[in-house]
This record gives C-alpha cells, structure tokens and sequence, in this order.
C-alpha cells in the first residue's frame, strides 16, 4: 500500500517544476573581473622594487619643500631665540634701553678715535700796514714795539677813528712766550677815562720801573689781568695789559719806542689799513 502522507521536507527548499537552474557558483579566486586580474598582473610585474621608487617620488615634493624652508647660514650655526625674548629685546622698556645703550656706545668710541686739541689757537696776523698808517695819519707821535722776540706772536690789530672825528686808538694783541695775552692800548682820549677802562680799574695798586721809566700799575682781580699804565705829556696815554704777569708786560712796555712821522714808508708786502 502506497504512503500518501505528505513529506516533512520544506516545500519552499525544493525548485520549483518550471523554474530554470541557474549557473553555478563560482569557485574560489574565479569571481575577479579582468580589470582586476590586470591590475594584479601589473602590481607583481613592478616588485618591490619599483614599489620603493614610487615611494620615493612621491616624498621628493615633501623634501624640497622642507629644504625650501631650511635657512641658509653659510655653514653658521642658527641661534635661535624664543618669541617672548625677541619681543622683549625689540619693543618696549628693554628695546629702548638697549638701543640707547648702543648709541651711547658707538658715541664713547667716536669720541675716543676723533683727534682733538685743548689748546687754543690764535691766528698769528700782520701789524706792519696798520702801524705804517698809524705812523702817517694819527694826529699824534705814534708807539709800537720794535725788537720783540721771535716768541712774541702778533694774534690781533685794530685802528680806531683814523678816517673820523674824535678820539684815536690802536690795539695791538700779543701772545707771549709763557702762552699768555698782553696787548698795548693807546689813544690820544682824554686820559682819566681812557686809562680806566683799559685798565678795568679805577685805583692803581703801585708803580714800576721799565728802563728808568715809571709805570703806574692796576690789578682786576675777578677778570686776572695786570696792566701797567703811562700817559705821555702829549696827551697820549700807553697801556701794556693782559693776562701776562708783569714781568712779560715790562718787556713789551720796554720795546715800545716813538714812530717817525715825516718820512714814514710802508714795509714791503704790506697794505694800508682802512
């Protein structure tokens, strides 16, 4: 007798009458597509080999970029210094502290290598055309030095009044062998004011004796100038004064002698004054 009783197997699981069978599975490393194939084929074509230069040609941007960036010393080191130090060394109190710092630096130098004198020095001029046109123009018996010695340098000369009415007057500025200042005032100005305000003072503080000659003698104490002071029965007063000790003024004093005036003639090379 025939089984009728339907089997427990699923009916789901069974194919169906009509239903056609599809391809079968692939076996294992038969599903890649050629595309893939070829691209394996090149990969183990290359070998290691090439696969460490493409490495290397795709760093080589990279390194020439950092190498770009390396600063270039010339073979120095770098010294390199924090933000924080840098700002503090530029801006602010310490920059300006260490700029000043640094000017007043290269002024100490500049003022050490710059050549320099404390003396000071006087032009040396020519008297000889002044004293030729006192000698022919003053209303008066002019007096000048003659026989000084070399070390009596002339440093200034001035006439006053020649080409005008009134008074008369010629300076006449030494500097002498011990580098001081004597000069011989002399003027045909009444002598009470004249003798005075050459001399700075209005007392005399004694007398000396040049060649048998007496001198009155002044003292300015706040300005340190000596004179010797002597006025001539013509009305003309002399006034040998200066920074000089009196010793240096009695040789100038003792130098001056009276200029003729007929006959007078101007040294060679020189120039009358105006």
């Amino acid at each position: 007798m025939t089984d009728k009783t339907p089997s427990s197997t699923d009916p789901a699981a069974a194919p169906a009458p009509n239903e056609p069978a599809g391809p079968p599975a692939p076996a294992e490393g038969e599903g890649e597509t050629p595309a893939a194939e070829h691209e394996s084929e090149a990969r183990e074509a290359e070998g290691p080999g090439d696969a460490s230069a493409a490495g290397r040609e795709g760093g080589a941007p990279a390194a020439e970029a950092a190498s770009a960036q390396a600063p270039v010393t010339g073979g120095r080191p770098t010294v390199e210094v924090a933000p924080g130090v840098y700002k503090r060394l530029t801006t602010g109190l310490g920059g300006f502290t260490l700029a000043m710092a640094a000017c007043l630096v290269l002024v100490g130098v500049i003022y050490l290598i710059t050549p320099r004198s404390d003396k000071e020095v006087l032009p040396t001029v020519d008297y000889s055309g002044q004293q030729w046109a006192m000698a022919t123009d003053a209303p008066y018996t002019v007096w000048a030095p003659a026989g000084l010695p070399a070390t009596w340098r002339p440093t200034s000369s001035r006439i006053n009044g020649l080409n005008g009415k009134g008074p008369v007057a010629w300076h006449l500025g030494f500097m002498t062998p011990g580098r001081h200042y004597a000069a011989l005032e002399q003027s045909n100005e009444k002598a009470s004011q004249y003798v005075h305000r050459m001399t700075n003072n209005k007392k005399p503080n004694g007398s000396m004796q040049v060649n048998g000659i007496t001198w009155t003698t002044y003292y300015r104490k706040d300005k340190k100038a000596n004179s010797l002071a002597r006025t001539l029965p013509d009305g003309v007063s002399l006034v040998v004064t200066g920074t000089a000790p009196y010793e240096e003024l009695a040789v100038l004093a003792a130098a001056l002698k009276p200029q003729p005036k007929q006959g007078a003639k101007l040294p060679a090379g020189s120039t009358p004054a105006s």
